[in-house]
């Protein structure tokens, strides 16, 4: 296979990897349609409950470098199809769960399996596409983020309807076992012909500062700031990962190449990415208490009504119409423009009062537009910025900072909610002034990271 020219079935496996890429993604919010029926029939305290739920995040965002690496070293598309097989079988497992320990278990299962396929099916997009092609294929590829984002509850809300709770993980078994099946067939293997031996200090410290700093966050609203748990974890996580951030340093081959922060594409991008998925993941997770406090919506229509903000990234991307404004417009431009359209949709949400959905409505079909040109900007940014034998070191820094990002805006804009509680005001200008932060959060970003990468592009020039 030319690089120069692509794979000749290039398109029909970005297709199989997005099938992978959605299962993983379904599976980070169907389960919050699934708690009352846990707490019935499993009898879930709780405490088990959240473990549930943390189990997946945290064990898939510490893994998440270590994962690129071992992808980018022993073949990513082995890591492929072991963590889609991982995956399946965690489901399995969970699926057919008879206690809450048995189904944590199979939880913290299905995010070795997710950590694997979210670094691989960006690092394999990223090797079968040709330079010109690839912004197009990082946006279908983020289109699939949103399309994961929105159909999770509405799906787990359709099984949940006509079956027990155990079938929302049995339906990743067909799927997996398809896409296994499609990428033994179809996709290319690719590794990095270097052979650098493998960093096994640099793995085990970045796993464990990264699990400790997710598990910080959010813990944070529910045992307080100040706790001994939290501060505990914290001290960890800033230990881990200072050791980490040494020792790559130091190391012949690092995991995670110290120089890249020396790139400005990568620093800017990195900024700009950090401070989107705080705005972002802070400002959705009050959007769904918006719609069901303050509009008296219930779940599944709560759901419906966040689906135009998918759409809207959907058509964008799927059409290829926001890759065509981003070559237009340049990197830097595309990411600042989305952002402050973003920006917009989330003042829109808190501001525009009209006593029903229409206000949402705006905001949302704002971010969405947003969305779809950000994005994958972003994500190109990223990946260029890194050398094609680093694919899935790149794929994995991309993960782990939209894991960190989303943690610390959830964590943060709740507590911006519970502290307006708090001093008397009321829900709706409680979530007022989280989507205001998480608005600020969203402009800024896009202001650094495009002045950033307008700075690289000049001096590269």
């Amino acid at each position: 296979m030319s690089a120069v020219q692509g794979h000749p079935r290039r398109w029909l496996i970005l297709g199989v990897i997005c099938l992978a890429q959605l299962t993983v993604l379904l599976d980070n919010t169907v389960l919050n349609v699934a708690i009352p029926s846990l707490t019935r029939e499993l009898r879930a305290a709780t405490s088990d409950i959240q473990w549930m739920v943390n189990a997946y995040s945290l064990v898939q965002s510490g893994l998440l470098l270590t994962a690129g690496s071992a992808a980018d070293r022993y073949g990513r598309k082995k890591m492929l199809m072991t963590g889609l097989a991982l995956f399946g079988i965690g489901s399995l497992v969970a699926g057919l769960a008879g206690s809450t320990a048995q189904l944590i278990a199979a939880r913290a299962g299905m995010g070795v399996g997710g950590a694997l396929l979210l670094t691989t099916t960006l690092a394999v997009a990223m090797q079968i596409f040709t330079p010109e092609e690839q912004p197009k294929a990082i946006g279908i590829w983020s289109a699939v983020n949103a399309l994961g984002f929105a159909g999770g509850p509405l799906i787990g809300g359709f099984v949940l309807d006509h079956f027990w709770w155990g079938a929302i993980f049995l339906i990743n078994i067909p799927v997996a076992a398809l896409a296994l099946i499609a990428v033994a067939v179809l996709v290319p293997e690719s590794r990095n012909r270097r052979g650098d031996r493998p960093d096994l200090p640099g793995a085990l410290l970045s796993t464990i500062g990264m699990a400790a700093l997710v598990y910080a966050i959010i813990s944070g609203p529910g045992h307080g700031w100040t706790s001994a748990r939290v501060l505990a974890t914290a001290a960890v996580a800033v230990l881990a990962l200072g050791a980490f951030a040494r020792w790559e340093s130091r190391t012949e081959e690092p995991m995670l190449d110290p120089h890249f922060f020396r790139d400005r594409r990568f620093t800017g991008a990195v900024a700009g990415a950090v401070l989107i998925t705080f705005g972002m993941g802070g400002a959705l997770f009050l959007l769904t208490q918006h719609l069901q406090f303050v509009l008296g919506y219930g779940p599944l229509e709560a759901g419906l009504r966040t689906a135009p903000l998918a759409l809207t990234v959907v058509a964008l991307n799927f059409t290829g119409i926001s890759a065509k404004w981003s070559a237009r417009m340049g990197t830097p431009v595309s990411i600042g423009l989305g952002m402050v359209l973003m920006s917009a949709g989330l003042v829109a949400i808190a501001e525009i009062d009209t006593g029903g959905y229409a206000g949402t409505l705006l905001g949302l079909l704002l971010i969405g537009v947003g969305c779809a040109v950000a994005n994958p900007a972003m994500a190109h940014a990223i990946m260029s910025a890194i050398p094609p034998e680093k694919a899935g070191v790149g794929a994995g820094v991309n993960g782990t900072l939209a894991e960190f990002g989303n943690g610390l805006g959830v964590a943060v804009l709740g507590a911006v909610l519970s502290a307006s509680v708090a001093s008397g005001r009321s829900v709706s200008a409680g979530l007022g002034a989280g989507q205001l932060v998480g608005a600020v959060a969203v402009l800024a970003g896009g202001f650094v990271a495009a002045g950033l990468l307008r700075r690289a592009e000049r001096v590269a020039a």
